[in-house]
C-alpha cells in the first residue's frame, strides 16, 4: 500500500487515479476515503477508508467493484448480478445501475477501515450484512416513500 501517505491528504480522485491505476496493475493494493452516502451504512464519509485491490479472474455478486460510468464518474457500488453485463447498487439507495461492463471496472474492495479498525471481507459479519441488507431494499423504499407523504401533510 505504497501510496496510502498520499490518500491521506485530500486529492480528487480524478487526479489520483492514474496512480491508482499503476498500482493496481502492479498487483498493489491501495487506501482511499469514498466520498457521498451511496453506501451507507456501511461506509461513511470522512469516516472509513476502503482497500482497492487488483480485480480477481470473475466478478462475483455481492463484490464491490470501484468503477467508472461513461460519464467519467467513479463510483462504489455492489454487484447484485452478474450476466453479460454487471449490475450493481448501492447500500443506500434503492435504484439499480445496470448494464456496466467489465472494461469499466477498476479494482475491488477487499476490505475496508471502521475508524483504526479493520473489516475484510472475508468476515462472516460482512458476508452476512451483504445478504440481508439488500433483502431490506423494499422496507426501506416504502419507508421512503411514506416519509414523503408524512413531509406533504
Amino acid at each position: 500500500m505504497k501510496m496510502d501517505s498520499l490518500l491521506e491528504k485530500r486529492y480528487r480522485l480524478d487526479d489520483l487515479m492514474p496512480l491508482i491505476r499503476e498500482e493496481l496493475a502492479e498487483g498493489e493494493s491501495v487506501r482511499v476515503s469514498p466520498r457521498g452516502t451511496s453506501m451507507l451504512p456501511m461506509l461513511r464519509q470522512g469516516m472509513d477508508r476502503v482497500v482497492l485491490s487488483p480485480l480477481p479472474e470473475k466478478l462475483q455478486k455481492y463484490d464491490l467493484p470501484l468503477y467508472q460510468r461513461e460519464n467519467g464518474q467513479y463510483v462504489l457500488h455492489r454487484i447484485v448480478k452478474v450476466g453479460e453485463t454487471i449490475t450493481c447498487i448501492g447500500d443506500n439507495q434503492i435504484d439499480r445501475e445496470e448494464g456496466l461492463l467489465e472494461s469499466q471496472m477498476i479494482g475491488l474492495v477487499t476490505a475496508f477501515y471502521r475508524g483504526n479498525k479493520k473489516v475484510s471481507v472475508a468476515d462472516w459479519r460482512y458476508w452476512l450484512y451483504c445478504r440481508i441488507w439488500p433483502v431490506s431494499r423494499p422496507a426501506r423504499r416504502a419507508w421512503r416513500w411514506l416519509k414523503s407523504k408524512l413531509r406533504r401533510h
